[in-house]
């Protein structure tokens, strides 16, 4: 994958508002894009030198409608897609960088763009965090209790020889939390404290008999 300078950052993205989703700096996301907009949106971004998309949380309004967008997201390269016989994307993104969103800038395209600011972000573009504090064995011992209470699955073997980012990331973005927490998650300024966010929700959940994703709720 072709690595993205600060440079190399556009003040103007496309925006990709998906409750639930969440995108991290090195990490991937898969997704499937089958509405026209976001079919318009992809062709767009395949024409640009960077190939960003920026994934954000929209925020509710008083009746339960997007009425806005999250202050932060994520914009991630487009580095995987393929398309199905009847004309949906699979594609993949891979985390970039966090961004601030600046405005919403109108026009012609179907899909919204912004106006973002990257600054305050610049370790996102650096090498993997690690999390000199992270005590493995009892967080491994929390999530499976977790995932047992959720009657998840997961491949453990994968997990246990995971990096510290890639292991916490990977909770981050997979786990059922709910989109509020998973904000909370993406704006968590170090891998410690993600972390630390994370125990917090399994805790929660287990204590309470209820999904983490309520924590916040």
């Amino acid at each position: 994958m072709c690595m993205l300078s600060s440079s190399d950052l556009p003040e103007t993205i496309a925006i990709f508002p998906l409750p639930g989703a969440l995108l991290l700096p090195r990490a991937r996301l898969p997704l499937h894009i089958f509405e026209p907009r976001y079919l318009a949106m992809i062709e767009d971004c395949m024409k640009t030198p960077q190939r960003l998309i920026g994934m954000i949380q929209p925020e509710k309004g008083p009746a339960g409608g997007a009425s806005g967008l999250s202050t932060i997201g994520c914009a991630g390269r487009l580095t995987q897609f393929s398309e199905t016989e009847d004309g949906r994307y699979m594609i993949t993104l891979t985390g970039v960088s966090r961004f601030r969103m600046k405005r919403e800038i109108g026009g012609f395209t179907p899909y919204r763009r912004c106006e973002v600011d990257w600054s305050g972000f610049e370790r996102d573009l650096g090498k993997p965090e690690t999390d000199g504090a992270f005590n493995r064995g009892p967080f491994m011992d929390l999530l499976s209790r977790y995932f047992a209470s959720q009657d998840l699955s997961t491949d453990w073997e994968s997990l246990g020889d995971a990096d510290d980012e890639m292991l916490i990331n990977a909770l981050s973005m997979l786990c059922p939390f709910s989109p509020e927490d998973k904000q909370a998650l993406l704006e968590a300024p170090s891998l410690t404290t993600r972390r630390e966010t994370i125990i917090t929700l399994l805790e929660y959940a287990l204590h309470s008999g209820r999904d983490a994703g309520d924590f916040m709720q």
